[in-house]
């Protein structure tokens, strides 16, 4: 006797009626496991080879308080957008607890922000703990300038150089990079013994713009301003370094600055005067074991 497997009508309760829609069996996608769910797909926004993800009406915040990138700027170093429509940015240095109390070098963090205070970039020193500590405020450093999605957009590169002006033959020096490998600029201390001097050079070499220091760099209640001077001698910006309160100048090296330039300034340029800030910040305003490196001139 042969068994037989009766298989069940294909509609147990008759025909459909017209116009009735009958469940589908479940479906799962190619190559998953019976039951399982499809993987996420991990691509950060921004990533080379992906579709730049949908920008923000003009003025509008990303989220966490940043800046929505600018659209369709032609002939600009990726990232750098953001600088097309800005005259002015703050930069602000995250304060390390652990320095102010123990005097113990770290690597300094910096917010950049325009002055509807929304963030620009995120700054932050690449240095090794034996560096920070044993060169101090002259060590040499490379700073990550980082963007919303994390995108490295700028690079600073300070090589270790003599930091006594008796030396005119070894003075600071800043390369500017965007993208990172990129040179766009270049930050050239100038030897001068009463004030601080420095040009600011293109990709090519070329002085676009100087920098001119006051004689005393003391920040006692008001803000230290070096101006930017354009090479006819006219100042079209400066940067500040603003007075933060007696109790943050006192027990930490975390510092508030002020950059402004002309809106139509080159972006590549405007990036290279960021560059400078953060050198000034090194060489005039940063402590080295709580102690004040201020001075008058460059003694």
């Amino acid at each position: 006797m042969v068994n037989r497997v009766t298989r069940p009508a294909p509609y147990p309760s008759g025909p459909p009626a017209p116009g009735m829609v009958m469940p589908q069996p479940q479906q799962y996608a190619p190559a998953q496991p019976y039951g399982g769910y499809p993987a996420p797909v991990m691509v950060q926004p921004g990533m080379p080879g992906q579709p730049p993800p949908q920008a923000a009406p003009a003025g509008a915040p990303q989220a966490g308080g940043w800046m929505s990138i600018p659209q369709g700027i032609p002939n600009c170093p990726p990232g750098l957008e953001y600088l097309t429509s800005i005259d002015q940015l703050l930069v602000h240095q995250k304060v390390e607890l652990l320095e102010a109390f123990t005097g113990f070098e770290t690597a300094n963090k910096y917010t950049v922000k325009n002055t509807l205070g929304q963030k620009v970039y995120w700054a932050v020193e690449d240095t090794d703990c034996c560096t920070r500590n044993c060169c101090g405020p002259a060590r040499p450093f490379d700073m990550k300038v980082l963007d919303y999605y994390q995108n490295e957009v700028l690079h600073f590169n300070r090589p270790l150089r003599c930091s006594s002006c008796c030396f005119p033959c070894c003075l600071q020096t800043l390369e500017v990079s965007a993208p990172p490998g990129n040179v766009i600029g270049t930050v050239e201390q100038n030897w001068s013994i009463f004030t601080p001097q420095f040009s600011i050079k293109d990709q090519s070499g070329n002085t676009v713009l100087r920098i001119e220091g006051p004689f005393c760099t003391f920040s006692i209640c008001g803000d230290v301003e070096f101006k930017v001077v354009a090479t006819n001698g006219n100042q079209v910006g400066k940067i500040s370094k603003q007075w933060s309160g007696f109790a943050r100048e006192a027990f930490t090296d975390s510092d508030h600055f002020g950059i402004n330039f002309p809106m139509d300034l080159d972006v590549r340029v405007k990036a290279t005067l960021l560059g400078c800030l953060f050198l000034i910040d090194y060489m005039f305003f940063e402590k080295s074991g709580n102690k004040e490196q201020d001075r008058p001139g460059m003694f």
